[in-house]
């Protein structure tokens, strides 16, 4: 159910989740409406950007000599995905870092799998998450769920994920959300107002599992939330 939020000043990060080239150039790896999660990425990053929000940005550059078992490879012996020497690994320019901002590059899905990034975050006394980025299924889910095990309050914010397909990104974004304890999910209309100091409302998650969605009411549940 909806109910209000807020967040305290400076117990905010914002986080987005690898927001690459391949995404939009690799046929292979593109997210639909990738153009418009870029857009609400922008107006996110300014509004963060705007009210001394700290910004991380997150890359999944893989290299085959040290990847998990049973990573995917092609012919030539690279990686299938987000190899270490293609270019299309790079931060979209109209989202990347500005400078002074935190850029980190993870080897696994998730963004708190391992490195320094959550300890820095708890030792500046970040409470609330702001989480943007692709493909939700994968990487997205992935670092929600080490986010809100680590102890984070994740605000997931819908319109500004994406994945492969409408039905890819609307399925993840419900399951998140039946899980997603201590966190919220809301537009990015709305993450910007609490950014910015404001008491929204904001889907919250209460009971055990309450979204039973299937073929036929997702898309409605997801535009609910």
């Amino acid at each position: 159910m909806k109910s209000p939020i807020s967040i305290k000043p400076g117990k905010a990060a914002a986080v987005f989740i690898d927001l690459q080239e391949e995404h939009r150039r690799d046929k292979r790896y593109l997210v639909e409406g990738y153009g418009d999660i870029l857009a609400n990425v922008q107006r996110l990053q300014a509004a963060a950007r705007a009210n001394h929000v700290p910004l991380y940005h997150w890359a999944y550059v893989v290299d085959v000599a040290t990847a998990r078992p049973f990573h995917p490879v092609e012919t030539n012996g690279k990686s299938a995905f987000s190899d270490k020497d293609d270019p299309l690994t790079a931060i979209c320019p109209e989202v990347a870092p500005a400078a002074g901002e935190t850029m980190m590059v993870k080897t696994q899905a998730s963004a708190f799998g391992g490195g320094p990034a959550a300890g820095r975050l708890k030792a500046d006394g970040i409470e609330w998450l702001v989480v943007a980025g692709v493909w939700t299924e994968a990487c997205i889910d992935a670092t929600v769920k080490d986010a809100v095990a680590l102890g984070f309050r994740v605000l997931l914010v819908k319109d500004a994920c994406g994945s492969g397909s409408t039905a890819m990104h609307q399925t993840a974004i419900l399951n998140l959300a039946n899980r997603l304890y201590g966190g919220a999910v809301t537009t990015t209309e709305a993450a910007c107002r609490l950014l910015a100091g404001e008491t929204v409302d904001a889907w919250q998650v209460e009971g055990s599992v309450p979204l039973r969605f299937s073929y036929e009411n997702a898309a409605r549940l997801y535009a609910e939330l």
